[in-house]
């Protein structure tokens, strides 16, 4: 087999068994998912954007001019109507009522592997293609790109329907466009400056805050284009075929403010229901305090770095990124994606997100400072990988247990991890949740006690196997995918 042939099937392989995994694992509902799928609903079921028949779903919702709606960006809901509307017409044509719960589940679940799980491996493709690209080695980079995969709350955000991993992916994207417009022909050049402003621009439909990173991303296809000497008439044509690809998305989310709140700059935000402090600073953001940011980073209730301890690395390979020159500029704009949603996440003040695993505001950042793990594999040896290895099992296997229990554990619980998820992960006690996307809350006592019945399931699950037993179909798609991971890294 060829070299580029190989390189081909390591993306194959890769993307294929993190579809798997995420897509092995149905998670239910909650009030961020219930707003988003019944935005989904009532646009397949009713042609409206008002949910007012879905309200009692969600205590996320927007009330205008005597009507609900989600409150949420609409980017995550819009871009599943096609996927649910056609598992939809699946189960009429089946004589599925649409209100029953196996209908429900059925497109609910469609929405949630096409958008998060689908661009979650997108992101780690685009994480593995980077680092081969800067020349770092095979294993490097898969390290990398599975350690973003499953070894970081993106796994467990890869199985909800929510906007974090959906932005994570469409930013992922448009940052690896940029990177590539460097040896890029001018034809390429082109599409690839259309990818950036539709994918940028899609991640602030689906999250406002990523404009932020948008502008930076933008940023670094200026620095790449002068850096390759192209020529102000070719940096012309790149930046407004981005303005063009980003007005599109733009014309969309403006289409829908004015449609759903008569405004084309009327964000659901502005007449949320309920949670006063979004009326305070700019939605509930003021600005950082120093004790988020410890409990983002090390604490026990929301910490990122005890569940995700190959984060802590990722500075100083970011750094070791920058030292050559061609890749500072891709470096600076990883760190400061990094920093920006740190910074905006210690800013908020439900910063703690809810029902959340580790600190979800941050999500959108881990495919960028996983940019930071494959320098440091190449660099370091012996003792240095032992301990990146380690921390890549730590990870991984914390982030099982969530995605196997609940990613979404009762915001009450302040150490989630020790008190709820693996005590019953040990005990076999597995996909805890108990909310519907139709239901307007979990029993939160029935997660403690870990009761039956629950709404969630994993695909082992459904073909009959009980407790730990029902991962042992994901435990092999693993084992063939590793062992064939393996054979390409070492191949020539």
């Amino acid at each position: 087999m060829t070299r580029s042939g190989s390189d081909r099937l390591l993306y194959w392989v890769l993307g294929a068994g993190l579809v798997v995994s995420y897509a092995y694992f149905y998670q239910g509902g909650g009030w961020n998912q219930n707003s988003r799928f019944a935005l989904v609903r009532a646009m397949t079921e009713r042609d409206t954007l008002q949910i007012d028949a879905y309200r009692e779903a969600t205590g996320d919702r927007a009330v205008w001019n005597g009507h609900f709606y989600s409150d949420k960006a609409p980017g995550t809901s819009l871009l599943s109507f096609v996927p649910v509307d056609l598992v939809r017409a699946l189960n009429n044509a089946a004589g599925m009522d649409p209100d029953s719960d196996a209908a429900i589940t059925r497109t609910s679940y469609a929405a949630t592997v096409v958008v998060s799980g689908l661009f979650t491996a997108a992101a780690a493709l685009c994480v593995l293609w980077l680092s081969l690209a800067w020349g770092y080695s095979r294993g490097a980079a898969l390290f990398a790109a599975t350690a973003y995969g499953v070894a970081t709350p993106a796994w467990c955000y890869a199985t909800l329907f929510m906007g974090h991993a959906l932005s994570a992916g469409c930013l992922m994207i448009a940052f690896t466009a940029a990177v590539a417009l460097r040896d890029a022909p001018p034809a390429r050049a082109l599409k690839l400056a259309w990818t950036i402003g539709v994918l940028g621009g899609w991640a602030v439909v689906s999250e406002f805050p990523a404009a932020v990173p948008v502008l930076f991303i933008c940023g670094l296809t200026l620095a790449v284009m002068s850096a390759a000497g192209r020529g102000f008439a070719a940096t012309q044509a790149v930046a407004m075929r981005v303005a063009a690809g980003g007005a599109i998305a733009a014309a969309i989310l403006l289409a829908y403010n004015t449609a759903a709140f008569g405004s084309p700059f009327h964000l659901g935000y502005a007449s949320e229901e309920g949670f006063e402090q979004l009326h305070t600073g700019l939605f509930g953001i003021s600005r950082p305090e120093w004790w988020r940011v410890r409990e983002i980073l090390i604490g026990s209730y929301r910490g990122l770095l005890p569940i995700a301890p190959l984060v802590a690395v990722t500075p100083i390979g970011l750094a070791l990124l920058a030292a050559s020159r061609h890749r500072v500029a891709p470096a600076m704009t990883a760190a400061a994606v990094g920093v920006f949603y740190l910074v905006l996440n210690a800013s908020y003040f439900y910063w703690e997100g809810g029902w959340a695993f580790g600190p979800r505001q941050v999500v959108p950042a881990l495919p960028f400072l996983a940019l930071g793990l494959a320098p440091p594999w190449d660099r370091w040896k012996a003792a240095g990988r032992v301990v990146l290895a380690g921390a890549w099992l730590w990870g991984a296997a914390l982030t099982l247990v969530a995605v196997s229990t609940t990613p979404q554990p009762p915001a009450a619980i302040m150490r989630p991890v020790s008190e709820l998820m693996l005590p019953a992960f040990l005990e076999g006690h597995l996909a805890l949740n108990t909310q519907r996307f139709t239901d307007f809350r979990a029993d939160e006592d029935a997660i403690w006690r870990h009761a039956d019945p629950t709404v969630s399931w994993n695909l082992g699950m459904a073909m009959g196997l009980t407790g730990r037993a029902s991962l042992l179909p994901l435990a092999a798609v693993w084992l063939v995918c590793g062992i064939w991971l393996i054979w390409l890294v070492r191949a020539t």
